[in-house]
């Protein structure tokens, strides 16, 4: 079995001293490849280094979470644009960028402002993006309406079928990333997987977040993707071989500027 691990961050804290056994141990599970999305200035070092370590099964991509603009959001955006662009074949995506209103709504115009940016600077490269999304919705699909062409994950997707239906509608040529949640118990995400369909699945971990059952609670890492394969795959009408071959054909589709091997 093969499966791509599209959004992991196992160069944060959670992972030291040892970010790399991180690494090996998903190779062992079978995950033939990792995308690191990057958070804010103080994380570009840690996941360059990590990458560094292994090139061959993981990739990068660069841009600053929502949760990360604040008073000096133009001040870290610059910092995080210099590291873009001193390094611009080293991406394969814009993220992770997006919404997040769930804990404060201080600062959403300025997240829409960053966040309209990184839009528009994944058009101008040809990139995809990772979009978090949370307790925004509408906010984030106005934004990808006024940046048509765009492309890209909702990543973390645990929402409905109406949601599903409505980023269809609004956003277009969008996946859908599945991690842990769809196997939570107080979680209806395994019955919207049929109206996502597997054409337009990914799989992700959201490492050290999202531990998905039996691994609940216990820090995340992307070895476990097996666990969140298997729960989808029940949910789609799919053997597991299926549903990883599928979801990797996917995830290298949409990040088309991996470099294997």
């Amino acid at each position: 079995m093969k499966l791509v691990d599209t959004h992991t961050h196992l160069y944060l804290d959670e992972f030291e001293p040892t970010p790399g056994d991180a690494v090996r141990r998903a190779i062992d599970a079978g995950v033939i490849h990792m995308i690191f999305p990057n958070v804010g200035i103080d994380s570009i070092e840690r996941m360059a280094r990590l990458h560094s370590e292994f090139p061959d099964v993981t990739s990068m991509a660069m841009g600053l979470h929502p949760t990360e603009v604040g008073e000096d959001a133009d001040e870290v955006y610059a910092a995080v644009m210099d590291a873009f662009n001193s390094s611009l074949t080293d991406w394969v995506a814009v993220g992770e960028i997006g919404m997040d209103l769930y804990w404060d709504k201080t600062f959403e115009a300025k997240q829409m402002q960053v966040f309209d940016a990184q839009l528009a600077l994944a058009l101008r490269h040809s990139l995809p993006v990772i979009i978090h999304c949370r307790e925004a919705l509408d906010q984030t699909l106005e934004a990808l309406e006024g940046r048509k062409g765009v492309r890209g994950v909702f990543h973390s997707f645990g929402g409905s079928e109406a949601d599903v239906e409505k980023i269809r509608n609004r956003a277009g040529d969008f996946y859908f990333g599945i991690n842990g949640i769809v196997t939570f118990k107080n979680s209806s995400l395994a019955k919207v997987m049929p109206s996502i369909t597997a054409d337009r699945v990914i799989l992700e971990t959201d490492s050290p977040y999202l531990a998905p059952v039996p691994m609940r609670g216990k820090r995340n890492e992307s070895a476990y993707i097996v666990h969140t394969a298997a729960v989808v795959a029940q949910s789609l009408g799919l053997k597991t071989e299926a549903l990883a071959d599928k979801t990797s054909a996917n995830a290298f589709s949409l990040f088309d500027k991996i470099k294997i091997g």
